[in-house]
C-alpha cells in the first residue's frame, strides 16, 4: 500500500484528488486501512482518562475518520459517473460493510455516555453558540441511531442497516442497468418525424458514440427521452421510449426492483418501530421543518387539489386537438408531451425549440457564474491544472471580491452510459476552519446530451434549470463559512436544502439574464425580447402537468413509509393504489415509477422526504419575491442576507431562524401558488 494514492496527502493543485493515479484495485485496501484507522480513533476517544469534554469528544469526532471520508468520496463519486462491473461489485461489497461501520460506532454505548455527558454540561460549559450547536446535533445524531438503547436492539439496527445499504446499491444498480440495456435506432428520416434540428443532432451523436454511425438513436437518458417525447409525430415509437423509460426497474427479470423495495420499507419500518416511532415517516420527519408527516402532507394536499383540476381541464383540451387532428384514439402518457408543445404553440406563439437553440450549455455556465458574480461578487477561472475525474468534466477556480480562494468547482455536464441518469451537487470536500482555513471542493453532475459533430450541446428550458438548480446547491457548498464540518455547506433539514437551489433557478428567466446569454447558438444574435415576453406567458403553461406527476411520487413516498408494519408490501401495487385514491389523471403517470425512484429507494436521504422539493418552493417563491418587490433582482442588500443565513450559514442554526432571519417573517404558502398558477 506504499503506493496507494488514496491513502497519501494529494500535493496537487487545491488539494484535490489525483483521478488519473487512482486505479479500482486500490478502493479496497484503502478502505481496509481507513476502517482500521477509523476505529482506532474511535477507541482512543473512548478510553481517554480525562473527563469528557467538547474538545477531548466532541471535536475529536469531528476529526475522526478524515481518510475514511475523503476515500468515500471519491469512491462514490466513480460510482455515480464511471461506473462499471467492477466498481459495481466494490460498491455492493464495500456500502454494506461502510453502515456497519458507522453504525457499530453510532450504537457505541461507552462513546455515547461521552457524548451525552457534554451535553448534559452545556449549560455550564462556556462554549459558542455555533459550538452549542454541533453538540446539540451531535447528540441528536447518535439518538436517532439508536444509542442508548437494549443490546439486543441496537444489534437489530446495525443489521438493518447494513442490510438497507447493500439494497440501496442494488437498486440503482438494477436502474442503471435498465437504462444501459435500452436503445431505440432510428434509421430513416421517417422515424425523425417532428424532431427538430437540435434533438436529430443529439441522437446522431448518441448512435455514433454506441457504435451506429450515420444512424440516429435514443437512450433513456431523461435529456434524451423528453425531446422525443415532446417533439416525435411518430407515436408509436413515442409509445415504445415511454414504455422502457417508465418501466425501469421493473418487468419481471434479474433487475426487477420489486423485490427489493419491498424489503427496503420493512427494513426501514421495523427501524422506526425500534426507535419509538409509529412509521418511518414520523422518524425521518422529526428532524426537519415540517416537524411530522401531517404537515407535509397538509401542504401537498393544499396545491394537489387545485393542480389536479386544471390537469384534468388540459387534458380535455389535449383530447379535443387530438379529434380536431382526426385523430380516433384516447389521449395516453405517450401522448401528452407532443400535444401539449403543440398546444402551447398554439396558445402562446412559443416553440421550445426556438428557446433551445439560444441555450447553447456553454452559455447557460457562464449565465450561472455571472448571477454569482452579481449577487455574490464571485468569479470563476477555468483551470487546465486539475486532475479530473472524467475527460468530460471542467474545473473553475473560484474567488471572492478581493480575489481571495473561495472554492474548486467541477461540472461533469454530458450524458454517458456508464453515467446515472439525472443530476446532482456532491462534495469532494466540506469547507471548515476546524484545522486550518479548509475550502470546498464542489461537483455538479448533470446529463446534457450532446450536440451534433461540431455543434454544441443545446439545452432545453427545463435542462438549462436543472443545471442552475444544481448550481445553487453547489453555491450552498462553496459560500460556507462555517467552523465545523458537521455543519458544513448543505448538512441541513432535507425540506431546507432545496431551498438555495430552488432559488437560484429563479434567475435564469429574467430578461437580465437571458438578453445577456441566450444568444443563437448559429449566428450568435441574443434572444430577442419578443421571444422573453412569450416564454415568460407560456411558463406557467404545463405546471399542473409538472405539479401532479411530482406529487404523485411524493404521496407514494410517504404512503409506503407511513406504514407502521410494511411487511410483504408490494410498492408498485401500492403505489398504483394511491393513485387510484387521489383519482390520478389517466394520461398522466407519476414523475417517478417506485421500481425507479432512486430518490427514495437508492439510498436514505430522500426517503419519506420526497415532499421536500414542495416544502423548500414555498420558501424559494416567497424569498425570491422578496427581491421582485424590492425592485432589483440583484438588490445588494437583500444579496447579502441571502448569503449570510441562508447560503453560507450550514446547519449553524435551525432551518426556521435562518429563514426568519433572511426574510422577517413566516413563509408564505400563497407565493407557491402564485409561482405555479394556480392562486385565486
Amino acid at each position: 500500500m506504499t503506493d496507494n494514492p488514496l491513502l497519501f496527502a494529494w500535493n496537487t493543485p487545491f488539494g484535490a484528488p489525483p483521478f488519473s493515479q487512482i486505479k479500482l484495485e486500490h478502493f479496497r485496501p484503502a478502505f481496509d486501512a481507513a476502517i482500521a484507522q477509523w476505529r482506532t480513533e474511535i477507541a482512543a476517544i473512548k478510553s481517554d482518562p480525562a473527563p469528557p469534554s467538547f474538545d477531548n469528544t466532541i471535536l475529536a469526532l469531528e476529526r475522526a475518520g478524515r481518510t475514511l471520508d475523503r476515500i468515500e468520496r471519491v469512491f462514490f463519486h466513480l460510482v455515480g459517473i464511471a461506473s462499471s462491473d467492477e466498481i459495481e461489485a466494490i460498491q455492493l461489497e464495500i456500502q454494506p460493510r461502510l453502515a456497519r461501520e458507522n453504525a457499530d460506532v453510532m450504537l457505541d454505548e461507552a462513546l455515547f455516555a461521552r457524548v451525552d455527558a457534554v451535553h448534559r454540561g452545556l449549560a455550564s460549559s462556556g462554549i459558542d453558540e455555533e459550538a452549542r450547536r454541533l453538540v446539540e446535533r451531535r447528540h441528536l445524531e447518535f439518538k436517532r441511531a439508536g444509542a442508548g438503547l437494549a443490546d439486543a436492539k441496537k444489534q437489530r439496527l446495525a443489521k438493518i442497516a447494513e442490510r438497507l445499504a447493500g439494497l440501496g446499491a442494488t437498486f440503482g444498480q438494477n436502474v442503471l442497468g435498465d437504462e444501459k440495456a435500452f436503445l431505440l435506432l432510428l434509421e430513416s428520416e421517417a422515424d425523425l418525424a417532428g424532431l427538430p434540428a437540435s434533438a436529430v443532432a443529439a441522437a446522431a451523436r448518441a448512435a455514433e458514440e454506441r457504435g451506429h454511425a450515420g444512424k440516429w438513436a435514443i437512450t433513456l437518458s431523461r435529456s434524451s427521452v423528453e425531446p422525443f417525447l415532446q417533439f416525435s409525430a411518430r407515436r408509436d415509437l413515442r409509445e415504445k421510449v415511454w414504455r422502457a423509460f417508465v418501466t425501469r426497474g421493473a418487468g419481471g427479470g434479474e433487475r426487477d426492483n420489486a423485490a427489493v423495495m419491498s424489503e427496503i420499507v420493512a427494513l426501514r419500518a421495523e427501524l422506526a418501530g425500534i426507535l419509538g416511532y409509529a412509521t418511518f415517516a414520523d422518524f425521518k420527519l422529526a428532524d426537519t421543518m415540517a416537524g411530522a408527516p401531517p404537515a407535509a402532507l397538509d401542504l401537498m394536499n393544499r396545491v394537489w387539489t387545485p393542480a389536479r383540476v386544471a390537469a384534468l381541464d388540459e387534458a380535455d383540451a389535449l383530447q379535443k386537438m387530438i379529434a380536431e387532428e382526426g385523430g380516433n384514439f384516447d389521449l395516453k402518457p405517450w401522448d401528452w408531451r407532443y400535444y401539449a408543445e403543440k398546444r402551447r404553440q398554439a396558445l402562446h406563439d412559443f416553440d421550445e425549440s426556438a428557446i433551445r437553440a439560444h441555450l447553447p450549455l456553454d452559455n447557460v455556465i457562464a449565465a450561472a457564474f455571472d448571477v454569482a458574480h452579481r449577487l455574490f461578487a464571485l468569479t470563476f477561472e477555468e483551470r487546465f491544472d486539475v486532475d479530473l475525474p472524467h475527460a468530460d468534466a471542467r474545473a473553475f477556480e473560484v474567488k471572492d471580491a478581493d480575489g481571495r480562494h473561495v472554492a474548486l468547482f467541477i461540472g461533469d455536464y454530458f450524458a454517458r452510459p456508464e453515467k446515472h441518469s439525472g443530476a446532482w451537487m456532491s462534495a469532494l470536500r466540506d469547507q471548515h476552519r476546524l484545522d486550518g482555513d479548509v475550502k470546498p471542493i464542489i461537483i455538479n453532475v448533470v446529463n446534457a446530451a450532446r450536440g451534433g459533430e461540431g455543434a454544441p450541446a443545446l439545452l432545453s428550458h427545463d435542462e438549462a434549470r436543472t443545471l442552475f438548480h444544481e448550481f445553487g446547491h453547489a453555491l450552498h457548498g462553496m459560500l460556507s463559512d462555517v467552523t465545523y464540518p458537521y455543519l458544513s455547506g448543505t448538512n441541513v433539514a432535507r425540506d431546507f436544502v432545496e431551498l438555495p437551489s430552488q432559488l437560484y433557478e429563479h434567475w435564469l428567466d429574467r430578461p437580465e439574464v437571458l438578453s445577456k446569454f441566450a444568444r443563437h447558438y448559429a449566428t450568435g444574435e441574443p434572444i430577442a425580447d419578443d421571444l422573453i415576453a412569450r416564454m415568460t406567458r407560456a411558463r406557467a403553461y404545463g405546471q399542473a402537468h409538472t405539479t401532479v406527476e411530482f406529487l404523485a411520487s411524493a404521496f407514494t413516498d410517504m404512503q409506503a413509509h407511513g406504514l407502521g408494519n410494511a411487511d410483504g408490501v408490494d410498492v408498485a401495487a401500492l403505489q398504483e393504489a394511491e393513485l387510484q385514491r387521489l383519482g390520478m389523471p389517466a394520461a398522466i403517470v407519476a414523475r417517478h415509477a417506485a421500481p425507479h425512484f432512486q430518490h427514495v429507494f437508492s439510498g436514505d436521504g430522500y426517503s419519506a422526504g420526497y415532499y421536500s422539493y414542495l416544502w423548500s418552493e414555498v420558501l424559494d417563491a416567497d424569498a425570491f419575491e422578496a427581491f421582485v418587490e424590492s425592485g432589483d433582482v440583484f438588490d445588494p442588500t437583500l444579496a447579502e442576507r441571502l448569503k449570510r443565513f441562508i447560503y453560507s450559514a450550514g446547519g449553524t442554526k435551525p432551518p426556521e431562524a435562518l429563514w426568519q432571519a433572511f426574510r422577517g417573517r413566516e413563509p408564505d404558502v400563497g407565493a407557491l401558488l402564485r409561482k405555479r398558477g394556480f392562486a385565486a
